[in-house]
């Protein structure tokens, strides 16, 4: 398999799946600077995903698979038995889509207008005022517990955790959320996420 990248992006949660499940695979960091985005081998990356953005996984059969919710799901599913993600039509299953879904939609979609350039302030001053009461919700749904489904890490966890990297970077204080400031550092320690943020150039 190969996982198409871009060092800190949503892709660096496969990647930390991929890692913790030890799955074969190469990477390929994908320059999200350029125009078109190039790749580290020069390709253009609109013609291996249309889509325009990380992370795409190349199966090894030549498949394409985009988007990390289903990417995350389908690894956890080459694996099982690592516990990463519950059993088709459990109920655990469905609270880790459940979790897939608001990191996606309610979170990493409303850091966009931080990441993106040239944003209006009174945009980007609307985009934290969301993102600080989702983050209340999440650290209130993480009070007593050390990971968003169940008592072991998932993939959902992979996803938060990356998510939760872009504050410091983007001006969010995670002060006044000490559940996710500690869930961040424990999941940080996992050796599997330091390999990938390692393999990434993340590393200080």
């Amino acid at each position: 398999m190969k996982l198409y990248y871009a060092p800190g992006a949503c892709s660096l949660s496969p990647h930390i799946v991929l890692c913790e499940l030890g799955l074969d695979h190469q990477l390929e960091r994908v320059d999200l600077r350029t125009q078109p985005h190039r790749t580290a081998s020069g390709e253009d990356f609109s013609q291996i995903n249309a889509k325009g953005y990380v992370p795409a996984l190349r199966l090894d059969d030549g498949e394409l698979l985009t988007e990390g919710p289903a990417i995350v799901q389908y690894l956890a599913d080459q694996k099982p038995d690592a516990g990463l993600l519950a059993p088709a039509g459990s109920l655990a299953r469905a609270r880790a889509q459940e979790w897939l879904n608001y990191i996606a939609t309610e979170l990493h979609k409303n850091f966009g207008a931080l990441f993106r350039p040239g944003t209006a302030e009174e945009v980007k001053e609307a985009a934290r005022a969301t993102i600080a009461q989702r983050l209340t919700y999440t650290a209130d749904a993480l009070q007593g517990r050390d990971y968003l489904v169940g008592d072991r890490f998932g993939v959902a966890d992979a996803y938060l955790f990356v998510v939760l990297g872009w504050c410091q970077f983007l001006a969010v204080d995670l002060a006044p959320y000490p559940a996710l400031q500690a869930f961040q550092q424990r999941i940080a320690a996992r050796p599997a996420v330091q390999a990938a943020l390692e393999a990434e150039g993340l590393l200080k």
